[in-house]
């Protein structure tokens, strides 16, 4: 196992006051995005489930994710290329090449880049221990964060029983999130041109779906259960696409999201702080450092905007 050196904090606990910490969550995050140089420093960033290789990847927003944040270690959380989409059928638009090229420029540049394989990317499991570009290639990682809180890093798949005992129905149930993501697509270009904001038909059947949403609970109280039998501090995981912070006994779990619905990324602040982070703070941030934007360059930014993490 590799060993790293990032951060924790303390986080809101318990589900039950979840609408309070994301209002808090909202305050905090301006306070982050106070940085005065072109790009925002953080100790450690963690994305996932990026899902290279499919037409719901959000490539070109999370370049601009990229192209405005630094950190000292970047960790990217599995499901990064997905292989299982590209073995049904070849997609690969330019702007996926521009985020593998972005990130190995962040590793050749000093960044210390480590890659966890996920289900989706299982491929790179094969070759477990091993650097690529200066990426380092890994099935977990303990990671120690600035306050010396040591975290448990993973992609999560090895706690999802459906991926584990039943592969054929992880895949079915692959190519219906698939026919959901397209389906939201149009949804929210119809949505964009009557002025309204971006809405997520998966994350509101997940919601709505009792089982869904068990299943959710089950998976974060596992991950948890693993990072506490480790005598470990905290976790990090991505696979359900639900970013979150918050204690399950005394352990802080954390999901980075995914770059398809929340966009989103888990950061650490340099003095050892853990939050939520997402593609629509780091353009507020922007907007608000540009002096007097025009009209004509406000009309130029994508269509549909995600919704801050409020999941």
């Amino acid at each position: 196992m590799f060993d790293a050196t990032p951060e924790r904090s303390q986080m809101d606990a318990g589900r039950s006051e979840e609408s309070t910490s994301n209002a808090t969550h909202t305050i905090e995050s301006n306070r982050l995005l106070s940085d005065d140089s072109e790009r925002l420093h953080f100790r450690t960033i963690w994305i996932s489930d990026i899902h290279l290789g499919t037409t719901g990847c959000q490539a070109e927003l999370l370049l601009e994710f990229l192209k405005h944040t630094e950190s000292k270690n970047l960790f990217l959380v599995g499901d990064i290329i997905d292989g299982w989409q590209l073995a049904r059928r070849w997609y690969w638009h330019r702007h996926h090449n521009d985020v593998v090229q972005k990130i190995l420029r962040k590793a050749r540049k000093g960044t210390r880049v480590v890659y966890v394989a996920g289900n989706h990317d299982e491929f790179a499991r094969h070759f477990l221990g091993l650097a690529f570009g200066d990426i380092d290639i890994v099935d977990e990682v303990i990671h120690t964060t600035a306050a010396g809180k040591r975290l448990l890093v993973l992609h999560g798949d090895q706690f999802d029983a459906v991926v584990q005992s039943a592969k054929w129905l992880a895949h079915l149930g692959d190519v219906l999130y698939g026919i959901s993501i397209e389906l939201n697509r149009m949804l929210n270009r119809v949505r964009s041109r009557f002025g309204l904001r971006y809405w997520s038909l998966s994350q509101y059947l997940k919601h709505k779906v009792k089982n869904a949403v068990s299943y959710i609970n089950a998976f974060e109280e596992a991950v948890a259960r693993e990072a506490r039998r480790r005598q470990l501090d905290g976790v990090v995981c991505g696979h359900i696409h639900r970013p979150e912070i918050r204690e399950i006994d005394g352990i802080t779990y954390c999901n980075d999201g995914d770059w398809v619905e929340s966009l989103s990324a888990l950061v650490e602040t340099h003095e050892g702080e853990l939050r939520l982070l997402t593609w629509l703070d780091v353009e507020n941030w922007r907007n608000a450092k540009a002096p007097n934007p025009s009209h004509e360059e406000n009309e130029n930014a994508p269509a549909i905007a995600p919704m801050p993490v409020a999941i």
